[in-house]
């Protein structure tokens, strides 16, 4: 299989965070919480902790840590997932913050110095964590100790264990979450360039899902004189992004999907000579959706099957 298709690793480039807006004391305010982590991944006993405290504060602000010693997900990602599930919070990115974890004096000194100094958070009423540290950062902020579910008896999970095996706990993860777990691939390619059986075949080998080309199907149901309109093909591809989508939520490490917007986007061009605006934004969405994309090149025997144009469109 490797000889017939040539793998090009897409690397996405993370743009640039805004800088954190610090956050400063206001004595007009009534209760703020605090908690940290590095959120690697986030999980149902993070979401615990957290909803804890927005129940219990009247505003709560979360620092998340740039963690790339432990976890390749990027601070950016991390922190979005936050920001989307609760809006409410104010999401501090700690890129320059302390890497090293342990009970010393040293290190507590530096998260402490970390936190009120170079991120100058104060106003603090109430510290949230299930950790040790929970003790001594409580102390330095001057705020009440909260510790929530410290023996993980309510939510018996913890980010190395997602992090070992994030399919065996995805029950503790937020599909949100959970999707950004699985390694996304793509095949693209003309027609008759075995797509279809190396997705099927990869899923097979890495005992996980895969994603059949949609557009065979919906072409057998509206197409008119083998041909769909402008606005079809943008349906299409917003159904294969559907079902892509639920199916990254049942994926075991790895989801393997036959061609996908910028495929269509293609097939629009070559039929039309335009591209309706709706599958033009999915084609440009698709160009860092995926963590890998494999081109499959043309050198197998053409399959000349009823739906397919011939070996000249497919050299083309």
């Amino acid at each position: 299989m490797r000889q017939r298709a040539a793998c090009v690793l897409l690397y996405c480039p993370v743009s640039a965070s805004p800088p954190n807006q610090y956050v400063q004391s206001n004595p007009m305010t009534g209760t703020r919480g605090l908690t940290l982590g590095k959120f690697a991944p986030l999980h149902k006993g993070h979401q615990l902790l957290i909803e804890t405290a927005l129940a219990e504060t009247d505003e709560l602000v979360v620092v998340i840590y740039d963690a790339p010693e432990t976890t390749p997900i990027p601070l950016t990602v991390r922190a979005g997932w936050l920001r989307r599930l609760y809006p409410a919070v104010r999401v501090v990115e700690a890129w320059d913050g302390p890497t090293e974890v342990g009970d010393t004096p040293t290190i507590r000194h530096a998260h402490e110095q970390y936190i009120i100094e170079r991120l100058k958070i104060g106003g603090i009423t109430h510290f949230y964590s299930s950790e040790f540290y929970g003790d001594h950062m409580s102390r330095a902020l001057g705020a009440i100790d909260r510790r929530v579910d410290p023996a993980r008896a309510a939510i018996p999970v913890s980010g190395t264990k997602v992090r070992s095996d994030p399919y065996a706990w995805r029950a503790f993860v937020h599909p949100l979450v959970y999707r950004d777990l699985v390694t996304n691939v793509v095949l693209l390619g003309a027609p008759s360039t075995g797509k279809t059986t190396l997705a099927a075949r990869l899923a097979e080998a890495y005992g996980t899902v895969w994603m059949p080309e949609y557009g065979r199907e919906y072409w057998e149901q509206h197409h008119v004189d083998r041909r769909l309109t402008l606005e079809q093909l943008a349906d299409l591809a917003e159904g294969h992004l559907v079902r892509e989508e639920a199916l990254l939520a049942q994926a075991n490490h790895y989801l393997f999907s036959d061609t996908n917007a910028i495929t269509t986007a293609m097939f629009s061009l070559a039929y039309h000579g335009a591209v309706a605006p709706r599958l033009a934004d999915l084609a440009l969405q698709a160009q860092s959706r995926y963590d890998l994309i494999i081109v499959c090149d043309s050198d197998i025997p053409y399959n000349d099957t009823w739906d397919r144009s011939g070996d000249a469109d497919r050299q083309v």
